[in-house]
């Protein structure tokens, strides 16, 4: 094969055979091994029961077997709430390591489209948004009025107006 030669598929086919045969028998020895496990296990644990005798020898049988019952029930609480401490543990640790790591940015792509598009693209037609600015601005002359100079600064000449004003507030 390391010539470069190509493998027959009749040999293929072969070899692929052999391969799904060994790792039925895999199968099949393991699933033998647990139920054996599972058999020697119930008999160290569970002994069979013989209800032959009074209904007082069926209520001790019924006391030690609610006995075993609450061991269990205590044993599987304190393995659910190792399993949940661990499992809390690893998403902290999960955390800390993209906190260490840090988030890696994608690369963006570029995208040439025009303001208007995009607007169009994520609001839909329906909605239509028009981005010239200066649209609806009004149009400003700018036309400069000479005044004299001393006309502004002259504030002897509205006196009479301002004189008027302050009777106003102060009647």
């Amino acid at each position: 094969m390391s010539d470069g030669k190509k493998m027959p598929s009749s040999r293929s086919k072969h070899l692929k055979s052999l391969i799904l045969q060994i790792a039925a028998n895999w199968l099949t020895d393991e699933l033998k091994e647990l139920k054996q496990a599972k058999e020697d296990y119930m008999a160290e644990n569970a002994p069979a029961v013989s209800m032959s005798g009074d209904s007082a020898a069926l209520q001790e049988i019924c006391k030690k077997l609610m006995l075993q019952l609450d061991k269990i029930d205590e044993e599987r609480y304190d393995l659910e709430s190792k399993v949940a401490k661990e499992n809390k543990s690893i998403e902290e640790l999960k955390i800390k390591m993209v906190d260490l790591g840090g988030v890696k940015k994608p690369a963006l792509k570029k995208v040439r489209m025009s303001a208007s598009a995009m607007l169009t693209a994520l609001l839909g037609t329906k909605h239509t948004v028009n981005m010239e600015l200066r649209a609806g601005l009004k149009p400003v002359t700018k036309e400069k009025k000479e005044e004299p100079a001393d006309a502004a600064g002259d504030w002897r000449a509205n006196i009479e107006e301002k004189a008027d004003r302050k009777k106003m507030f102060e009647g």
